[in-house]
């Protein structure tokens, strides 16, 4: 590998705020790809690198979640098993400015991909990991998905009806949040290391994610002791703040306090409320929420769920109806807002793929490529880390790219 400049393989503009970053991806599944994707959207030059056993299988690049998670990304076959795969990953990693990987610990130092190695070849870069349960610890060494985290970080005891059992979020909110979390901490390494010039090694895990989601369920046992227990659709603490059933369907409704409160009464044409003493106070409402729920339910089927989301919001209720998927893409509201945004792809023609959920005044929020085929750009990415044609021949003969 010769040491000629790397070039920026970017073909948008106007620029964006990541331009020039480059970023190499070796993560899997859903929480290391969430967090590089956040670098994609905002311009940083991010390199997946698989397997080239990955590119050779053909299946798998053209699903919906893939789709998903790899847009804005560039893809590079490289076998690390191989001496000239690591050689020439550590040759990338000499220029690079962040480098993500979510291996088992002991995979990535028996690889000569942790930390200590990668700081010594390019003290500026910055390093991302994500684990299941953290770098260190009794359950380092496990495996570890999104169902696992829910389970053992408390989200599924807080999730379902009273006495339904547990039940899991959903969505794979450990992995989505890990992802969240980790893209945070490395943009602040970032911001860090334009003062001091040296990179630092930023970690997160889906269990540390999980219970950081708890948020105020978790404070109500650190703080007061309290083991929250399931609270179905309804606020876990404040009344009423929930979904009721409407004459043809379901509305979510949130008037627990002050204002809300008596102007609720007067919508739902139950004024009594207001008075009786069981629900003249937050608290007592909180506490007595099963016979306010019923009170309320009573009303709220006189009217369908648009008619109530109406009548709300108009006296300044917040509130809205419960949608299916099909039904949340369809709202008016979502459909201004863009997040489904039509990509052109090569093999299956424009789809919609979600674009990034956070806006910058000024820069555009849009989806530039098409999630790559494995290793699809591998040739060019080569040539912009110095590789000659000759070399590249010789790897693609060989296996390694």
């Amino acid at each position: 590998m010769t040491n000629s400049v790397v070039q920026d393989p970017t073909d948008h503009a106007p620029s964006l705020p990541l331009d020039g970053l480059i970023v190499l991806d070796l993560t899997i599944a859903r929480a290391g790809p969430t967090a590089v994707r956040h670098l994609a959207d905002w311009g940083a030059d991010v390199i997946q690198i698989v397997p080239p056993s990955t590119a050779a299988a053909g299946i798998g690049h053209q699903t919906a979640d893939y789709l998903n998670l790899n847009r804005n990304k560039r893809s590079l076959t490289l076998d690390l098993k191989t001496d000239d795969g690591r050689r020439i990953l550590h040759g990338m990693v000499a220029r690079a400015d962040i480098f993500v990987e979510n291996m088992r610990p002991p995979i990535k130092h028996k690889l000569g991909f942790d930390w200590e190695t990668l700081s010594a070849i390019n003290p500026r870069l910055v390093m991302g990991s994500i684990s299941g349960f953290g770098q260190t610890g009794p359950y380092a060494d496990r495996g570890g998905v999104d169902q696992i985290a829910q389970g053992l970080g408390g989200m599924m005891s807080v999730t379902g009806l009273p006495g339904q059992g547990p039940v899991r979020a959903g969505v794979a909110i450990s992995d989505v949040t890990a992802g969240l979390q980790l893209a945070v901490g490395l943009l602040v390494a970032i911001y860090e290391r334009e003062r001091t010039g040296r990179g630092r090694y930023v970690q997160t895990s889906l269990l540390e994610s999980m219970v950081a989601m708890l948020d105020f369920q978790a404070a109500r046992y650190t703080v007061d002791g309290e083991v929250p227990p399931q609270e179905g659709n309804h606020h876990p603490t404040m009344a009423p703040m929930g979904m009721y059933s409407t004459r043809d369907g379901f509305v979510n409704i949130a008037a627990p306090w002050g204002r809300l409160w008596s102007t609720l009464c007067e919508v739902v044409e139950r004024p009594d409320l207001e008075n009786d003493e069981r629900f003249t106070t937050p608290m007592l409402r909180s506490t007595n929420r099963e016979a306010l729920n019923e009170e309320l339910a009573a009303s709220l089927m006189s009217r369908t769920t648009s008619e109530w989301v109406e009548a709300m919001n108009a006296a300044g209720i917040p509130s809205g109806p419960v949608n299916d998927v099909a039904q949340t893409f369809a709202d008016p509201q979502v459909r201004h807002l863009g997040i489904a945004t039509p990509v052109q792809h090569p093999e299956k023609g424009e789809v919609q793929i979600l674009r990034n959920a956070t806006h910058l005044e000024g820069v555009p929020s849009e989806i530039r490529r098409p999630a790559p085929a494995p290793g699809e750009q591998s040739d060019e990415i080569l040539r912009e880390f110095g590789l000659s044609e000759a070399e590249i021949r010789t790897l693609r003969s060989s296996g390694v790219i």
